[in-house]
């Protein structure tokens, strides 16, 4: 396939009711792993690909070596690919404009894009994150690609809010993200089956649940409305907990 039919078919695949299921990889060699596996697309963890290379998450791995792991990972599979980015390794919208267009250069067809504050604390205001979504809209558009912006909202992730305000915020966020170029919204760390499904229910962006702790399972996300499901930190996790395993036993 070309970078358009991967773009195209990487958007094709959110459905309701027949969700993109994402196992996510952090490498070339995870990548072609799942993707032996079955799997329809690929998209990195950012927690993962950091982990993996002696990192803590936050955009504390340098920009450049995430671009060479996401070369490598795009150049072995063919496959529609879709990068973890964090918060685009920028503050100012010049600079997201910037990094961003190196990935469309790697192939990638799509990222993740999250709502909190780069290298700060708390999460943008909607109308400041709002700018950013356009600011990687116009940037793809100039291009003439049809780029898949999965926005993350780090409304529910590690927070215990009051849920019918933190549900009232994040639809507006999601209209908010839409009409700035969205074409997803990803809500990790939302656990309430009833919670999700109103999101599903009133967001007009298909909705992206993570596989965590607490969270329904992958038949009722389905049932729920969910358009793509992915498992985040867990296969690198299971991954190193099996390798340190096999270790053990051979060190004996």
């Amino acid at each position: 396939m070309n970078y358009a039919e991967k773009a195209a078919r990487f958007a094709q695949l959110h459905i309701k009711g027949s969700p993109l299921m994402l196992y996510n990889a952090w490498d070339a060699g995870s990548a072609q792993s799942i993707l032996d596996a079955g799997a329809k697309a690929i998209a990195t963890s950012s927690w993962a690909v950091a982990e993996a290379q002696g990192y803590r998450d936050g955009e504390n791995i340098p920009r450049d070596l995430t671009e060479k792991i996401v070369a490598r990972i795009v150049s072995t599979i063919d496959a529609p690919v879709s990068i973890d980015f964090e918060g685009g390794y920028a503050e100012d919208e010049g600079g997201l404009a910037t990094n961003i267009s190196r990935l469309f250069d790697l192939g990638a067809v799509g990222i993740n894009f999250e709502d909190r504050v780069v290298k700060g604390e708390g999460l943008y205001a909607i109308d400041h994150q709002a700018r950013r979504i356009a600011t990687i809209r116009a940037a793809a558009e100039r291009r003439g690609i049809a780029f898949f912006i999965n926005t993350r909202t780090d409304l529910f992730l590690g927070h215990a809010p009051d849920p019918a305000q933190a549900i009232s915020e994040a639809l507006d966020r999601a209209k908010a993200y839409a009409d700035a170029g969205a074409s997803g919204f990803f809500i990790p760390g939302l656990e309430a089956e009833a919670h999700i499904g109103r999101i599903c229910e009133a967001a007009q962006l298909p909705v992206n649940v993570m596989v965590m702790n607490g969270v329904p399972p992958v038949e009722r996300l389905i049932a729920l409305g969910v358009a793509r499901i992915s498992y985040g930190p867990i296969p690198y996790i299971s991954a190193m907990d099996a390798l340190r395993e096999d270790a053990l036993k051979a060190l004996r």
